[in-house]
């Protein structure tokens, strides 16, 4: 079995996005690793060459900035690298993505369990969303648990939506995949910024979905971002992968203004839900973009 990893990336730097602690944390899992390297003025193709490392091809893009609708620049994106794709199965991470070290055997474990299947399609992931800083996780409704981060490189298989899972088109149409559960965490990292600079992401990423006159309406001019939109956050207490080392500990002062205090309070049918699944580590009404086997 050989595999592949898969990811896409554009302006790295300006937005700082840990794409190469990222990459790095796949490395030791695929013989092959593409990155789709957006048209960036910052910095980023270089970023990525520098990481040195053989098993990396680099496919350059260019972004189409009028698709401003549903994000779906993001899921073409992850269809060009993917496309790229020689292994028999595809592992991808978004360039605010990292997988812990500790998760490899188990990776590993369920990728063999998986392609003795001919049943499963898929491998889904569970995820933890930090907020703020590196010391708290985002819970609940508001985060999603588990999604598609490994696939069997099936014809038809394509990104869906806003590139946060994946479908496959086959003579039935597009359904959806088939999806294993494996014992290996996501740990996201893409509402952990320096405020000013996660206030620019926000315009940025914003702007892939909704008009200027959204955008200006709901993200706004501030220079800085409030860290206010997260309903409830826990702190975290365990390890985070090693290649987030150095980037934890160079955080700046920024990382220790963080005040849960000040999130927002959740809609009541929310906080509702929410204590239902507390109670029964159930969650009603739950999004799933994959068919559990």
């Amino acid at each position: 079995m050989t595999i592949s990893g898969f990811t896409f990336v554009r302006n790295a730097v300006r937005y700082d996005y840990p794409v190469v602690q990222s990459i790095r944390s796949q490395l030791p899992l695929v013989d092959e690793l593409v990155v789709a390297v957006g048209n960036s003025d910052d910095g980023t193709l270089e970023l990525i060459e520098g990481i040195g490392e053989p098993k990396i091809r680099i496919v350059h893009t260019v972004w189409d900035d009028a698709k401003r609708v549903g994000g779906h620049v993001l899921a073409e994106q992850t269809n060009i690298a993917l496309a790229e794709c020689r292994g028999d199965w595809c592992l991808y991470l978004q360039a605010d993505e990292v997988l812990h070290q500790d998760d490899y055997d188990a990776y590993r474990a369920a990728l063999r369990r998986a392609a003795q299947r001919d049943d499963v399609e898929a491998l889904l992931l569970h995820w933890k969303h930090f907020y703020g800083t590196y010391d708290w996780l985002g819970v609940g409704r508001q985060w999603y648990r588990r999604e598609i981060r490994a696939i069997k490189n099936l014809p038809g298989v394509t990104s869906w939506g806003d590139a946060q899972g994946f479908r496959i088109r086959d003579e039935h149409g597009v359904r959806k995949l088939r999806a294993m559960q494996a014992d290996v965490w996501v740990y996201h990292y893409g509402w952990v910024r320096r405020p000013d600079v996660q206030q620019q992401r926000q315009r940025a990423f914003q702007a892939m979905y909704h008009d200027d006159a959204w955008v200006q309406e709901h993200v706004g001019m501030a220079e800085a971002f409030d860290y206010t939109n997260c309903d409830r956050v826990e702190p975290y207490t365990g390890t985070h992968p090693s290649v987030m080392a150095q980037r934890i500990a160079q955080a700046g002062e920024w990382a220790g203004h963080f005040d849960p205090a000040r999130l927002r309070k959740a809609a009541l049918h929310d906080r509702m839900l929410d204590g239902i699944e507390r109670l029964t580590g159930k969650r009603l009404f739950e999004y799933r973009n994959y068919v559990e086997v």
